[in-house]
């Protein structure tokens, strides 16, 4: 079944992976015994996703990007494995819905005319400061 991450993206369930291990903390027998995490393994490079969205999480630095080029997300709040597993899918809709939207361009605008007096006050007394630190004659 296809997830839906945008109206114009749409990613198979083929292409992502999901391992199952036991979570950490405290929670007894349960804990020891049922492997409720789940870890989301998406792979960038062989998925159908858009070249630019690719690009822009490949580029962005993030930790959960390792470099075979794999996005994964982990998912251990919940005692249920399908609880985890549909946070871990839901995690990954939201991650690539942000990535999907380009970011803002910044205005360059000028600075005001406190901020400019507010900075020309601050280095008139640093300078007056360290004149005061001079060998006195």
């Amino acid at each position: 079944m296809p997830l839906r991450v945008t109206d114009d993206i749409i990613i198979n369930e083929s292409d992502i992976e999901f391992e199952y291990s036991r979570s950490s903390g405290p929670g007894g027998q349960n804990v020891n015994k049922v492997e409720s995490a789940v870890t989301l393994r998406f792979n960038l490079t062989d998925s159908s996703l858009p070249d630019y969205i690719k690009q822009r999480i490949l580029l962005s630095g993030d930790k959960r990007v390792n470099s075979a080029g794999e996005l994964i997300i982990n998912s251990r709040e919940s005692r249920s494995q399908l609880t985890n597993k549909q946070t871990a899918i839901t995690k990954l809709i939201d991650y690539l819905k942000s990535a999907s939207v380009e970011p803002k361009k910044r205005k360059r605008t000028r600075p005001s005319a406190a901020t400019k007096e507010r900075r020309l006050e601050h280095k008139k007394r640093r300078s007056e400061i360290k004149q005061m630190r001079g060998r006195i004659i």
